[in-house]
């Protein structure tokens, strides 16, 4: 039978269990020249659904989009009030399509892209060249020339006054869309840029991207150039298609690709991203082996100024196909897959809002 510590023994247990709790504060302790910050909660999203999308815009988040069952597009739009910590709904999208690439420019909203249902009985995964503008001060949305190439899984960016739309999955040249089905064959990623400029209301296409991607994340007018980060290679589904951790870099000054950056820390695809203080904050994200497949929790942070990544506390829920936004100094995600969603058919989208506070370290 075991027998009771005597008074040294248990002394020395308790120190030596305060010295390792000690040393190990001391090793997770940021560096001075690190951000900090914790995660919150805030109100769950009102339609828990997988592929949403959003975009900040003064003190509010804007979602939309939204998959069912991975095959049925939804087209809400919602929108959270961070004062208030409210959830309200807005007038659904013209058209329900799902992976819109979104950006903000002067108090509006611009949706472009995305994936819908065919005039077939094909589930919902033909590329399209939707492009809308949504004033939220009046809830109405304005129909816009359509982008050049249909596509979805593109992201948009905004520089100067004009809206940039990179990457992205569309059809192989000839395709018929009879044939869309949830196979690795469907789709094809595309390094394709277009610009948007809303004051002659005209497309324009520009450089090709030097590595073709779709499910990006990005950030923008950082020294006046645009950074795509990570994504995926091959096809819309990670079923045909794999992930990479490449970081390029765009000047639309000048219409030209740069170098390759350093590299993004871990591989991933299909998560959310935001840009506060000079730095792209990307969390979550999906991940497919052959022995393995489903979502990130991984969040990081990459300085443009310095070529640097910094790894951050992880995110409470792994995730992808989340919206995220920053609002402040917080970085919002709101709902997503908690598993791949290669899984077609299997309920497994989150409510869950986490919240994620930047606080810069003291001078």
């Amino acid at each position: 039978m075991p027998q009771p510590l005597d008074r040294p023994s248990r002394r020395s247990m308790l120190t030596a269990v305060a010295s390792a709790a000690t040393a190990l504060a001391l090793d997770t302790r940021p560096a001075a020249s690190q951000a900090i910050g914790g995660w919150t909660h805030a109100a769950p999203f009102p339609q828990p659904l997988s592929e949403v999308y959003g975009t900040s815009s003064g003190a509010k988040l804007y979602v939309f989009g939204g998959l069912d069952r991975g095959i049925v597009p939804m087209g809400f739009s919602y929108v959270y009030d961070s004062v208030s910590d409210t959830w309200t709904k807005n007038r659904d999208m013209p058209r329900a399509v799902h992976h819109t690439a979104q950006s903000e420019l002067n108090g509006k909203l611009y949706l472009f892209g995305g994936f819908a249902v065919s005039n077939t009985s094909t589930p919902g995964w033909l590329p399209t060249s939707f492009a809308y503008e949504y004033d939220p001060a009046t809830d109405v949305w304005r129909p816009l020339p359509p982008m050049p190439t249909p596509r979805g899984g593109a992201i948009s960016v905004t520089y100067n006054g004009r809206l940039y739309v990179i990457g992205g999955a569309g059809m192989h040249p000839g395709q018929s869309p009879a044939p869309l089905a949830f196979t690795g064959s469907v789709h094809r990623a595309l390094g394709t840029v277009e610009e948007y400029d809303p004051q002659t209301n005209r497309w324009r296409t520009l450089q090709t991207m030097p590595t073709p991607r779709n499910h990006i994340s990005a950030g923008a007018a950082l020294g006046g150039k645009i950074y795509v980060i990570g994504g995926r290679v091959g096809s819309i589904f990670m079923q045909g298609a794999d992930n990479t951790d490449l970081v390029e870099v765009y000047d639309p000054q000048i219409d030209q690709w740069g170098s390759l950056l350093a590299r993004m820390p871990s591989s991933r695809s299909g998560g959310g991203f935001g840009v506060y203080k000079g730095k792209i904050y990307a969390g979550g994200g999906e991940y497919r082996t052959n022995a393995l497949i489903g979502a990130f929790k991984a969040f990081e942070a990459y300085a443009p100024a310095t070529d640097t990544w910094t790894t951050l506390p992880p995110m409470p829920l792994a995730r992808h196909g989340c919206a995220a936004g920053f609002i402040g100094n917080k970085i919002h995600f709101v709902g997503g897959d908690i598993q791949s969603s290669d899984q077609f058919g299997i309920p497994s989208a989150s409510p869950y809002h986490d919240v994620y506070e930047v606080v810069e370290p003291n001078p």
